[in-house]
């Protein structure tokens, strides 16, 4: 599943591609927004902005209606030059967006929904500005709240609740207690608040470092990138444990650890040697 990295760049794209201009064309396999274009049709709506909410993404129109658009496991946007030759076969086009310059097409996006201001205000599911670690209103101490509010919990399955911290997904989650020194699997309870505190700071660092500027100006979105959490510059040393089971830890040499955890038994890794429980011990799993 993208993180919130994924959708932010995303965003960034489809922004360039989009906003400011017209609509010129919409067509979409989802009856439910096809019938809302025949309603009030999209086509010569402005696009008034694209932003990212954690794992979300959100097209606004003018005349106040919003698509909003989750990837889940497999879908994604491209843009194309008309005339271009698309990546993807047709049969997975979900959503297409057009206008003078542009084509930007939503591939086997899974969940896709029309808002007015009211109804994007009252779904829950779509994270708030204030929790997302990318957005400029990012509130660290509402974040730290919303940690702490999870005490039985352990600290590698809150990581992932998108009301904590929205955008940190998987990946993040593994390196997020790595760089911290904090045992994924110790529970929210036994943190400190210092401990917490560097939590919400090694989160926002990581995922931020992974959205800095395009260089140029190309908005073609597919194609993925590395994502990257050390300070090397060599592919091979991007991560510092996820994916990495049985391999040397880059810091101590131990062997690191992987194990399936909390109910939806999402995969996570650490090193036993330098990450602790809250109490100074060291813990296997």
């Amino acid at each position: 599943m993208p993180e919130g990295d994924t959708i932010f760049r995303t965003a960034r794209s489809l922004r360039r591609a989009l906003e400011g201009k017209p609509v010129t064309a919409f067509r979409s396999t989802y009856p439910k927004l096809t019938r809302f274009h025949d309603d009030t049709p999209l086509t010569g709506r402005v696009i008034k902005g694209v932003e990212s909410r954690g794992k979300w993404l959100l097209i606004h129109f003018s005349g106040g209606a919003t698509l909003v658009t989750h990837l889940l496991m497999n879908g994604g946007w491209h843009i194309y030059r008309h005339g271009e030759r698309w990546q993807k076969p047709r049969f997975d086009m979900r959503i297409v967006l057009e206008n003078a310059d542009y084509i930007v097409v939503g591939f086997k996006v899974p969940v896709a929904e029309m808002h007015s201001a009211q109804s994007l205000a009252r779904d829950r599911r779509i994270p708030q500005s204030i929790i997302d670690v990318l957005s400029r209103e990012f509130d660290p101490e509402e974040a730290e709240r919303r940690l702490c509010a999870h005490p039985g919990e352990e600290v590698g399955d809150v990581l992932l609740h998108q009301d904590v911290l929205a955008g940190v997904g998987n990946v993040f989650k593994s390196e997020i207690c790595f760089v911290t020194g904090i045992h994924p699997f110790a529970k929210v309870a036994a943190l400190t608040a210092d401990q917490a505190k560097a939590l919400i700071v090694a989160a926002r660092r990581l995922v931020s470092s992974n959205v800095l500027e395009d260089s140029g100006d190309t908005i073609v979105t597919y194609g993925g990138r590395q994502r990257r959490t050390t300070n090397s510059s060599d592919p091979r040393e991007s991560l510092w444990v996820y994916g990495r089971r049985g391999e040397s830890c880059r810091r101590c040499g131990a062997p690191v650890r992987r194990r399936l955890q909390g109910p939806d038994a999402r995969v996570t890794f650490w090193c036993a040697t330098c990450q602790l429980m809250p109490d100074g011990s060291h813990v296997d799993g």
